[in-house]
């Protein structure tokens, strides 16, 4: 199947405050402008079939430093949580909310006020990027690998999905600012291929080709390689 890499938006003037921009049109700041263009380098190796993006202002600004060459479509199913009444708030504030630690422990009942269920996001969020997948799958051929930006907490309800693991244990999951995680779903389990990852080399997520494939390049680049048209050949000799 292909592969997908999520990738978080870059640090935003929220996360710089301490606040919960939620859906809020909050932008990135410097450090992130400088973290989406030094992941786009990063990404510069990888072949990409597709880049699909929550439509929040921070995602798509995101993606035009990374991947300026890029198209992306919008998806609302990558959208951030509605933290309704939650939203610009200081998480120090928050943290005195009887929600909180229900939020943190027990995130699977946590329904925002004048917002969204917890559970609710984790469930659209993986319908949209296997919905994604097996289209991009059918489109482009199982070697290929595309691209989703989202959120903190859409990522990690993805990967807890990836992992089999119940959204109550999500929190335990780190996606930082402009970090990458990869993901392989198969017709049997998803494969969990990097998680957070902020500096490695992306180049060795693209799957090799087949192995029929495989040995029809490796026979043509001995015919390129060989001195046959020069020297060789049936009327070698003669």
């Amino acid at each position: 199947m292909a592969t997908l890499l999520l990738l978080r938006h870059g640090r935003t003037t929220a996360n710089a405050d301490g606040g919960l921009a939620g859906r809020q049109p909050v932008e990135l700041d410097e450090t992130g402008r400088a973290q989406a263009t030094a992941v786009g380098e990063r990404l510069r190796a990888v072949p990409l079939a597709t880049v699909v993006s929550s439509p929040l202002i921070r995602c798509r600004q995101t993606l035009e430093l990374a991947l300026p060459a890029a198209t992306p479509v919008l998806e609302e199913g990558l959208i951030e949580c509605g933290y309704g009444a939650w939203e610009g708030q200081p998480l120090k504030k928050l943290a005195k909310e009887p929600l909180w630690p229900v939020v943190q422990q027990h995130p699977s009942a946590a329904v925002f006020p004048q917002g969204e269920a917890m559970a609710a996001m984790a469930a659209r969020a993986v319908t949209a990027v296997r919905g994604w997948d097996a289209r991009v799958t059918a489109e482009h051929g199982p070697e290929v690998v595309w691209l989703a930006c989202s959120h903190g907490d859409v990522i990690k309800a993805i990967v807890a999905d990836a992992l089999g693991v119940h959204l109550d244990l999500f929190q335990r999951i780190v996606a930082d600012p402009a970090s990458v995680t990869a993901i392989r779903y198969t017709p049997l389990r998803p494969f969990l291929m990097r998680l957070n990852d902020t500096g490695g080399d992306l180049a060795g997520l693209v799957p090799p080709p087949p192995r029929g494939r495989r040995r029809r390049a490796a026979r043509a680049a001995g015919a390129a390689d060989s001195d046959a048209p020069v020297g060789g050949g049936a009327g070698a000799g003669r």
